[in-house]
């Protein structure tokens, strides 16, 4: 294992961040903080708690949950694509690197970034209304599998798009409208039957669910098939990468 160069990439990704902090932490974070003040004041005022947690309290893992889903995916999208952009790519490729030592140092980067805005977001939250922890552990695990498991993402669309407007697709077009549909704001057992069932079909169902309950003790659905759903994506995400830089996709074109 070539730790100097996982290294030397881990470090020249973050040190991207600390050049970009408005949009890399700053952005997220006031945007966030206006999801929770609009949501928590226009439908907290109405709906004062949600199984025995005020409403205000009860959408802080979801609004985390929204944040690291799309700056996992951004910043790992993004640090891989603007090497192939710029033709870098070829020397990364052609230098006693491997492949796993490529993805473990963009997607590690990666998931590093979206697990400090998470954080940030959580004390940010904390300035608002009381959280509690129950499970802490289970929480940091669900955060960490979480941004570890969309940063792969975001590293498979960095080398799937061929141009700017594709690295926002997917998290605008599908995984910010699955999120929202997938219980950030809401309990899944306050939707109609019919609803609720079709509701189980989203994958971010199950992953706000589980780091909902490592908070509260709420879950929509069980958590060890919370759990093992994220380790499914996770194992599914690597196998999509192995399989590029097997057959080298996008690469080597």
């Amino acid at each position: 294992m070539n730790l100097y160069a996982i290294r030397a990439i881990y470090r020249f990704e973050m040190a991207r961040t600390r050049r970009t902090l408005m949009q890399s932490i700053v952005a997220p974070v006031i945007s966030t903080s206006l999801y929770f003040i609009v949501f928590g004041s226009a439908i907290g005022s109405r709906i004062k708690e949600v199984n025995g947690v005020s409403y205000g309290a009860f959408i802080v893992p979801g609004l985390i949950m929204l944040s690291l889903l799309s700056q996992s995916i951004s910043n790992a999208s993004f640090g891989i694509y603007f090497p192939r952009f710029t033709g870098t790519i070829y020397e990364l490729l052609s230098a006693p690197v491997s492949y796993v030592e490529i993805v473990i140092s963009y997607v590690g980067a990666a998931a590093t970034k979206s697990v400090l805005l998470g954080l940030i977001i959580l004390a940010t939250a904390a300035l608002f209304v009381p959280i509690q922890i129950q499970h802490p552990l289970w929480m940091v695990l669900f955060l960490l599998l979480t941004a570890v498991t969309f940063s792969l993402l975001g590293f498979i669309i960095g080398i799937w798009a061929d141009n700017f407007e594709k690295l926002q697709i997917v998290p605008l077009l599908i995984i910010t409208p699955l999120t929202f549909l997938g219980g950030s704001f809401y309990s899944v057992d306050m939707l109609p039957p019919a609803w609720r069932v079709i509701t189980l079909f989203n994958p971010i169902v199950y992953l706000i669910s589980g780091f909902r309950w490592s908070f509260y003790g709420l879950a929509d659905v069980d958590v060890g098939v919370s759990l093992g759903m994220t380790a499914a994506f996770l194992a599914m995400f690597l196998a999509i990468t192995g399989w590029i830089f097997k057959t080298g996709y996008r690469l080597k074109a």
